[in-house]
């Protein structure tokens, strides 16, 4: 007789381990703190880069603006902190009036000659026409050329005697003698904010042209079927929809404007008896050619706060720009 055993086995059960995951909500993983780290390292180079060239430079600037920091100070190490007063002479003196409205002046006419020149050429590039995108880089040449090789060159075309635009003048009878551009009191911050114009031109056009790209051409389209074309069509959409570009523009041209040095150094270097000084060149006058480093140092600060409330306001626009 046969007998057969049936063995019956129990299932085994895998006991779950509980320490063997990560629980949730627990520390970052070790390749996740790498991968923060190599982050991090990657704005060592760039941190570093702007302290160096803008923190410390800035820095050191507003604390020569409160010190007595002349030649001697190089080689004693030593200069005595005088407080606002290098503020007080440079606020006192009779120079700052006359740099400050030729700033506002020279701003101002640089600002608007560059931006409704400017405006004109980005509307007509809008349309169209066989060569226009090499036009369009050709205008670009100004802004590409360094300012100092443009003051060169333009200081050469303005030269009384012996300057392009006098002959151009002279053989078109338009002018008998010479034109003293830039050693004349009356006309010398016309010619800087000329030249001034012809650099920023280029700025505004590609920023506007950019502007005008976004603008839908079925908005045109549709106002022509109802009759509105071209002052017409221009303010009730082209400036309406462009407004926010504008802004920008107007605003980092301000910025940009308040700071020129190159171009009025080459021409003129803020004469003839200070007529195209400004707050710029005086800065650099008091600091590089009377060695006055506070009192300099105190002027580009003052420099430095005007552009900062532009700034402010081109902040603000540009934020608008993009809610809109």
């Amino acid at each position: 007789m046969t007998t057969t055993t049936t063995t019956t086995r129990a299932p085994v059960r895998r006991a779950a381990s509980v320490g063997s995951g990560r629980p949730h909500g627990g520390p970052p993983s070790a390749r996740r703190r790498r991968e923060r780290l190599y982050q991090w390292l990657f704005l060592v180079p760039a941190s570093v880069y702007l302290v160096l060239f803008f923190g410390y430079p800035v820095v050191k600037n507003l604390i020569m603006s409160f010190q007595d920091y002349g030649t001697a100070t190089f080689y004693t190490g030593e200069a005595p902190w005088v407080g606002f007063d290098n503020y007080a002479k440079v606020l006192g003196s009779t120079i700052f009036t006359t740099a400050a409205l030729n700033t506002a002046l020279f701003t101002a006419g640089s600002i608007v000659g560059q931006f409704v020149i400017g405006l004109g050429l980005a509307v007509f590039f809008r349309k169209k026409f066989p060569l226009s995108g090499v036009l369009r880089s050709l205008l670009l040449l100004p802004w590409l050329i360094p300012l100092i090789a443009s003051g060169a060159v333009w200081k050469w075309i303005l030269d009384k005697d012996s300057g392009a635009l006098n002959q151009f003048l002279e053989a078109l009878h338009l002018v008998p003698n010479g034109v003293p551009w830039l050693t004349s009191t009356q006309l010398a911050l016309v010619a800087v904010v000329g030249v001034n114009v012809w650099i920023g031109i280029p700025f505004n056009v590609t920023i506007l042209y950019g502007g005008l790209q976004d603008i839908p051409d079925e908005l045109y389209e549709a106002a022509a079927l109802d009759g509105a074309t071209g002052w017409r069509s221009f303010w009730n959409i082209t400036w309406p929809m462009l407004r926010p570009v504008v802004n920008v523009v107007l605003v980092l041209g301000v910025v940009y404007t308040l700071k020129v040095l190159d171009i009025i150094l080459a021409l003129t270097g803020g004469g003839p008896a200070n007529a195209s000084q400004t707050i710029a060149t005086e800065s650099y006058a008091l600091s590089f050619e009377q060695f006055r480093f506070g009192e300099g140092s105190a002027l580009g600060n003052i420099l430095v706060l005007i552009s900062l409330v532009f700034a402010l306001f081109y902040l603000r626009a540009s934020r608008r720009g993009v809610e809109d």
